[in-house]
């Protein structure tokens, strides 16, 4: 019984990962201030301020990692 309580704890917490989702494109703006990402395709993503932000401009594409529900992004990459 103890295995099969592990196994099905350890697929769960697997199957939150596979959930995350991503968007990539290339950015549009970058309000450093705002720490507000806008890509060309107008999609906008305000990145907290325990993530990481490489240095960006304008025209160069990034892939921006999102949370299991897709509302916080939890990683930004050139």
């Amino acid at each position: 019984m103890k295995k099969i309580i592990l196994a099905a704890s350890a697929f769960a917490m697997m199957s939150g990962a596979a959930f995350a989702s991503s968007a990539s494109g290339v950015v549009a703006t970058y309000n450093e201030g705002a720490r507000v990402i806008t890509l060309e395709s107008g999609q906008s993503y305000t990145v907290p301020r325990d993530v990481a932000i490489p240095a960006i401009q304008a025209g160069e594409k990034v892939s921006i990692q999102l949370n299991g529900e897709g509302d916080k992004v939890n990683a930004v990459l050139r």
